[in-house]
Formats: structure tokens, C-alpha cells, sequence
């Protein structure tokens, strides 16, 4: 049994000291009771014995690190844009709890009145290391108080995305209220910066824009730029520029599903890959995880496209040349106003 908790790294020190005299006492023990003649292997035996007990614990298993704990107060696309991140987690050995505060359409307006009224409208969307589980009619101070959260995503809708104006005075009250209730004191917010429509989309909203998909990114990632620096929010996950960069490639303008959600497979793909590296700091390029029915050149290109634009989210790198070309060690800094 002592030998088990050595390997398996579940013991405290005082534990180890009792090991230790433990086998002392009983090596003394043993020793008065057998003949001369066997006492220098018994020796040798209790020496490999305190060996064994000083020096296993160096190999012993590390406790598990905290997970990190991130929750969206958003709807459908923060819905589309976590799909994958939690298995991109577990293939990279990162211990994760994500949930989503999830109603379809909901503006910043909405979640504002939401909480002041609390209103059990949200469908609680988590995973918890991997265990996905999925509560109704819960508010969104049930959400804020499950967990004590590192980091909360905020978002608009994504019509009104682009419009700056939206945003107030909804989003700095919402803020206040997180930052008065949430259970832990230091969370960090994060704004995310959402995709523009597919250009054949027949969204309503879509007209917001002239029903043009360049003027609408373009209008998204100017407002999540003012917005950010106006409410003092450090870290933006590019989504929405991980997306463009993707449909200057072959895959082109295809990675959604109905004009404004994201396919299933790529599209969210990408998306998740922005949150890995926005949130995580590493590189998703080869990463060990891709969804079944993405093909190897589609997940190298979509992975491409999300480091791009944590590298630069405010504006559109072109893949249309895109080949399996891998970037030098200093392309793959993750860019000052994304380091918290």
C-alpha cells in the first residue's frame, strides 16, 4: 500500500514520513530476528526501500491544474463558436469549463433586462471537462454564480453588430452587474467579435449593411475595436476576421449553414479554433483534434485562418494562394492587445 501511494502521488509529507519510519522499524525488527549471515541482503533491501521512498515522489503524478473557466452570455453564434472548444481542450491536455448562456437572437438589450428582471429565459449550456450538460429556464444569475469564472464573453447580436450606438448603455450595465456578482473578483471580459453574413444570406438584419458582406465585417470590426476601448475590454476573439480570412480560400464563401450561422463542421470549426488561441495562447496549428467529416486540408486551412487572425483580428489575410507552408517561430506571437 505505501509503495501505491508513492506511485500514484497521493500521499502528503507527513504521510511520507510515517513510510519512512514505518520501514525502519520493521527493517530493525526483521534484523534482530534472523541469522548474521542474512543481514547484508535485509540491508541492502531497506536501502533500496529508502531510495525507492525519496526518490518515486520525484516521478510521482502532478495534481491536476485548476481549469480554466469561461462563460458566454450570448446566443446562437456564441453557441456556433464554442462547439469544438472543448474538445480542442482535451486534445491538448487543458483542463476546461465552458458554458453558454444560450438565447437564440438576443441582444445586448435583452440580457440587460434579462438580469435586472431576472428572467429564467436562458437555456444554461456547459462543459465541464468534456461532460456536456444543458439546464432550462435558468437565469442569468444562475449562469454567473455555478462557477467562479475567469473570463466572461459578452457579444451583440449579430445584426446590430456592427451598429456602435446598440451597445449602450447596455453593455457597461451588464458589466457592472457581472463584475457585482460574479464569485470571482479578478474575472476578465472578453468581446467577441462575430462574423458577417454569407453573402447570399436572406437575413432580415442583413439590410443593415446594404446587404453587402464586406461592408457589414468591416462595420463589425470597427465597432468591436471602438466598443473595446470605450468599455476598457482587453481581449477580442476574432471570430468574425477567422471567418473572412477562411473565404479568401478555396473553401470560399461556404461555411455557413443557413447565410448566418456557421456550418456545422468547418465554420465552427474555426470559430473554436479563434477561442482556442485567444483564450489559451497557443497555437492551434496541428492541433490533435479536428471534427469527423472535415478533411486534413480543410482543418489545416481553418486553423490557419483562426491563428491569422489572432495575429492580426482587424484586418482580412489573404489564403488564396494557401499552401502547407508552415509559419517561422515569430509568426506565431499572439499580438500585445490579446495578452491580458
Amino acid at each position: 500500500m505505501p509503495l501505491n501511494l508513492i506511485k500514484t502521488g497521493r500521499y502528503s509529507q507527513m504521510a511520507l514520513f510515517e513510510i519512512i519510519i514505518f520501514v525502519v522499524k520493521k527493517g530493525i525488527s526483521f534484523n534482530e530476528r534472523i541469522p548474521k549471515t542474512m543481514n547484508k541482503k535485509t540491508n541492502f533491501l531497506l536501502f533500496t526501500a529508502f531510495l525507492l521512498i525519496v526518490f518515486l515522489p520525484l516521478n510521482a503524478a502532478k495534481p491536476q491544474k485548476e481549469p480554466l473557466k469561461i462563460l458566454a452570455i450570448g446566443n446562437s453564434f456564441s453557441d456556433d463558436a464554442v462547439e469544438y472548444l472543448d474538445e480542442l481542450a482535451l486534445a491538448d491536455s487543458i483542463p476546461l469549463i465552458v458554458g453558454n448562456l444560450y438565447i437564440g437572437g438576443c441582444s445586448l438589450e435583452r440580457h440587460w433586462k434579462n438580469a435586472t428582471e431576472q428572467l429564467a429565459d436562458y437555456s444554461y449550456r456547459k462543459s465541464n471537462l468534456g461532460v456536456f450538460t444543458n439546464q432550462d429556464h435558468k437565469t442569468l444569475l444562475d449562469g454567473l454564480l455555478d462557477e467562479n469564472w475567469d473570463f466572461i464573453v459578452v457579444q451583440q447580436v449579430s445584426q446590430l453588430s456592427g451598429k456602435y450606438d446598440t451597445y449602450f448603455p447596455y453593455l457597461p450595465n451588464l458589466m457592472k452587474f457581472v463584475k457585482a456578482h460574479a464569485k470571482n473578483p479578478k474575472v476578465k471580459f472578453a468581446l467577441h467579435q462575430v462574423w458577417a453574413y454569407a453573402q447570399n444570406s436572406t437575413h432580415e438584419g442583413f439590410a443593415n449593411y446594404d446587404r453587402d458582406q464586406m461592408k457589414m465585417y468591416l462595420a463589425i470590426t470597427e465597432t468591436v475595436k471602438k466598443v473595446a476601448a470605450t468599455t476598457e475590454i482587453k481581449i477580442i476573439i476574432p471570430s468574425g476576421t477567422a471567418i473572412q480570412n477562411c473565404r479568401t480560400s478555396e473553401i470560399g464563401d461556404h461555411l455557413n449553414r443557413d447565410g448566418y450561422h456557421l456550418d456545422l463542421l468547418t465554420g465552427r470549426y474555426i470559430a473554436s479554433c479563434t477561442w482556442f488561441e485567444t483564450f489559451f495562447h497557443k497555437s492551434c496549428i496541428g492541433v490533435g483534434f479536428k471534427p469527423a467529416g472535415v478533411t486534413d486540408r480543410q482543418a489545416t486551412i481553418a486553423q490557419y485562418a483562426a491563428h491569422y487572425a489572432v495575429r492580426r483580428p482587424f484586418e482580412i489575410t489573404s489564403m488564396a494562394d494557401f499552401a502547407f507552408s508552415f509559419l517561422p517561430i515569430s509568426d506565431k506571437i499572439i499580438p500585445e492587445i490579446l495578452v491580458y
